[in-house]
């Protein structure tokens, strides 16, 4: 069975919550995301469950996204990093706007991992932007994927090899990468969150795309949680959304 380029979002109650949902889903996706619930619950645990729930019967698990948005200052980030190097996840995230010396950090911490930059929250708008004062008075969705551009460019550049963007910025953020950082382009993976299937809730998302529409934009990885954790079965609404993008060809 081929295993979808999708990372399922487990944000989970417990652990053993937790762990169902890997095993469920493990036969159809690509990769388990551990993020700040369970990993700040249930420590290096989650991880390690993640994995061995989701172990097929070659002995084959999904990757493990390890999902902290780490941002600090360069040396802390770093020391963050060397704490989580006995996982060896293959993903982890930390925001690029903690500038290209914190991500240069992780990176050296952690040269077997793809350290995840992750540019604008797909919880964010213009407007909300604009109130933080990180885009000027009148700013709009093109300033939005202009600021998500200038931080991937920056951290890739640092040594990300993997970028969080929206489904809108997406196809931007590689024809920049390609420009500006050409060497190191077309291997940096491009993750999605605010991915939802068709007339699916979008909850606190803001800039979200179906799944086929971001992988036709050029997403690889798309980070999907609520619509197949929330349903009542997670494997069948995990194997519906894999089928869903190999019929339309995205993938």
């Amino acid at each position: 069975m081929t295993r979808g380029p999708i990372a399922v979002a487990l944000d989970a109650p417990d652990l053993a919550t937790m762990t169902a949902w890997a095993s469920a889903v493990g036969p159809h996706v690509s990769t388990l995301k551990v993020g700040l619930e369970s990993y700040l619950r249930d420590g290096d645990t989650a991880v390690d469950a993640a994995r061995e729930a989701s172990r097929d019967a070659a002995g084959q698990s999904c990757r493990l996204f390890l999902d902290l948005k780490l941002h600090d200052i360069p040396a802390t980030v770093a020391g963050a990093a060397r704490s989580v190097a006995r996982l060896a996840p293959d993903y982890l995230t930390v925001h690029a706007a903690g500038g290209p010396d914190m991500v240069a950090a992780a990176a050296r911490e952690l040269p077997d991992t793809r350290i995840v930059a992750v540019t604008v929250l797909t919880s964010l708008t213009a407007a909300d932007l604009i109130r933080l004062g990180m885009l000027p008075d009148g700013a709009d969705a093109d300033d939005v994927r202009a600021l998500a551009e200038r931080w991937a460019v920056e951290s890739v550049a640092a040594g990300a090899r993997a970028i969080v963007c929206s489904p809108e910025e997406v196809s931007g953020i590689r024809s920049v990468l390609r420009r500006d950082v050409p060497e190191r382009a077309d291997d940096t993976v491009l993750i999605t969150p605010g991915v939802r299937p068709a007339g699916a809730d979008v909850g606190d998302q803001r800039r979200v795309a179906t799944p086929a529409e971001a992988l036709a934009r050029g997403a690889d990885l798309l980070v999907i949680g609520r619509p197949i954790t929330g349903a009542q079965d997670p494997a069948a609404a995990a194997a519906a959304i894999v089928a869903e993008i190999t019929v339309d060809g995205a993938r």
